[in-house]
């Protein structure tokens, strides 16, 4: 988060549960199928066709679906209902990013980010980078139990390195989120980590353990991959080139140990299991004060700093360019497309339109290989049309939920199957809260990293295919368990 620290959502209720008056809200299957096509139609013309911002786009579709409702007849006090159902599920949200966008103009001005870098561009080889930055992230996430925070501090720095070293971006990137997602995944501070079995009504520490079978291999894969791209395409930095970002670095900055004391808080709190939001504000207060006594900065340019961003002038354009950036402000793009995404899921969740179509697909999970396979494909889909990885998770467990009882599974391999198809790919959907930021923090569009992110499009196909094959598919008794659905039907 994944991620972030999203509120986890109550994987049952209903907007037409309470204070709603009348008959539940039910639409056609021809309104849902209207109002599904029109987000993805809408969001494929703006991306595709125009290269425009998502915003719009997104307020159209909105706006079809308001429509079709206008047309079902639903109550507007039920839409409205809905609206605000979706739109709080973003507050915290929203003050987890712009926690992170004052953080990352304090780690700039207090020398973190340009200390990471500076030490990288000395000790990584550019052959080696790419798995480097990959495992860098995949620790970052594990101890902090988010891929936000992992991406907007080492991944920033990273891009950095890359970038001195000559390596595509696009590539960077990608390893940058595979490693992230990675963390996000199997991280037992991660809230996903505890959402999935919470709705596959499983235990926690028997998910983790089931995630292992198709995510090791997962990110095998993608280190290989990083590997080979390393070797093949490491860049074609020179070391005069190399020098002259290192000798901006010290000519700007005091490089010295108390430069690395906001990472370390960071981590030390996340493994102590304190929440996000706190976690930030202290590291993001921390670098404000070594900024103001390492670096000399005065309290009134800190404040500027952290709200509006760090402008970097040492003069060497590349690193100007990737140290300008932080700042509160700066996350007004991601926050405001997540307000529009969260309110239109919460309206098609809330109001049944999603719950229409995808009955329709229960046909398809006759097998267990079928189930997995709708399960995670289902997840996907929830992303793209959600935004959001939560509803992706609850929405996938509350669909299937059904299916892997009467086939007698343990509760960890739905609980894998909606985090193989609902954590990983929130980052590479572009009108994701989770694709935007990342995109919007590490300086490039979804749509270019995604070919290099390796791990996160990898896992769903592995998780698919160990389901046909029926490798890791335990029904009650095969395995020992803290908890089989046996356990609800008897009690």
């Amino acid at each position: 988060m994944s991620k972030k620290n999203e509120p986890n959502p109550k994987p049952k209720g209903d907007v037409n549960d309470a204070g709603a008056s009348g008959a539940e809200f039910r639409p056609s299957f021809g309104a849902a199928v209207i109002c599904v096509v029109s987000l993805i139609v809408f969001m494929a013309v703006s991306i595709f066709f125009f290269d425009q911002k998502m915003h719009v786009a997104m307020m159209a579709s909105l706006g079809v679906t308001l429509l079709v409702l206008k047309i079902e007849k639903c109550p507007w006090s039920k839409i409205e209902k809905a609206i605000i159902r979706g739109g709080e599920l973003m507050i915290p949200t929203a003050m987890i990013l712009y926690s992170i966008g004052a953080l990352m103009g304090a780690w700039i001005a207090s020398g973190t980010v340009p200390m990471i870098i500076y030490w990288g561009l000395k000790i990584i080889s550019p052959s080696m980078f790419l798995a480097t930055a990959c495992l860098a992230c995949m620790l970052t996430s594990l101890a902090t139990g988010s891929s936000w925070s992992a991406i907007g501090t080492a991944g920033v720095a990273l891009m950095g390195v890359g970038m001195g070293l000559g390596v595509n971006p696009a590539m960077t990137a990608g390893a940058i989120v595979s490693g992230a997602a990675f963390g996000d995944k199997m991280s037992p501070l991660s809230d996903t980590t505890n959402l999935a079995p919470a709705v596959a009504e499983g235990d926690v520490f028997d998910h983790i353990k089931a995630m292992f079978f198709t995510t090791t291999p997962s990110i095998i894969i993608a280190l290989a991959v990083f590997l080979v791209l390393g070797f093949k395409f490491s860049g074609t930095a020179e070391s005069d080139t190399i020098q002259s970002i290192l000798t901006a670095l010290e000519s700007n900055f005091n490089l010295n140990l108390l430069t690395l004391i906001p990472p370390v808080l960071v981590i030390t709190l996340a493994i102590l299991k304190k929440p996000a939001f706190p976690i930030l504000l202290i590291s993001g207060g921390t670098a404000a004060l070594i900024a103001m006594v390492v670096q000399g900065y005065s309290l009134g340019e800190l404040f500027s700093i952290m709200e509006g961003g760090f402008v970097s002038e040492t003069g060497n354009p590349g690193i100007d360019s990737l140290l300008s950036r932080g700042g509160l402000l700066n996350m007004n793009y991601t926050c405001s497309l997540g307000i529009i995404a969260m309110v239109y899921g919460g309206i098609l969740e809330h109001l049944g339109f999603l719950e229409v179509c995808l009955e329709r697909m229960k046909f398809v999970s006759k097998s267990v290989g079928t189930l997995v396979c709708s399960t995670v494909v289902s997840c996907v889909l929830f992303n793209i049309i959600t935004a959001s990885q939560y509803m992706s998770i609850i929405l996938g467990g509350r669909l299937f939920i059904g299916e892997f009882k009467k086939k007698d599974m343990l509760p960890q391999t739905l609980s894998r199957c909606l985090e193989d198809g609902g954590t990983v790919t929130s980052l590479i959907v572009p009108w994701n809260v989770d694709g935007a930021f990342a995109g919007a923090t590490l300086g490039v569009p979804v749509l270019s990293f995604l070919p290099f992110a390796v791990f996160n499009w990898i896992v769903p196909i592995v998780s698919i295919t160990f389901g046909f094959l029926g490798k890791f598919q335990w029904k009650t008794g095969e395995i020992k368990s803290t908890r089989t659905y046996r356990d609800s039907v008897e009690s």
